[in-house]
């Protein structure tokens, strides 16, 4: 018989904290839609599906074009 747990944990960030989380989630909120984009007008006008990795290597340069993208590096987050 296997038994699964589980444990809950509620999490009270502070101010800065918060920021970063919501900064996070609209980054990532961006990145998802803009690729699926990408992904649907290659279809439509090309017929063809775009790999993960043709997307994967194109993130370097939307930093570049969208300089508030590397605001929220996670090796420049202080907590």
């Amino acid at each position: 018989m296997k038994i699964n747990k589980a444990y809950k944990f509620r999490i009270y960030p502070n101010k800065n904290q918060i920021e970063i989380i919501e900064k996070t989630f609209g980054c990532s909120r961006f990145v998802y839609n803009y690729f699926l984009n990408q992904r649907n007008e290659v279809y439509k006008n090309e017929k063809r599906c775009m790999k993960y990795t043709q997307q994967q290597n194109q993130l370097p340069s939307m930093k570049k074009e969208f300089v508030w993208l590397e605001e929220i590096d996670v090796r420049n987050v202080s907590l």
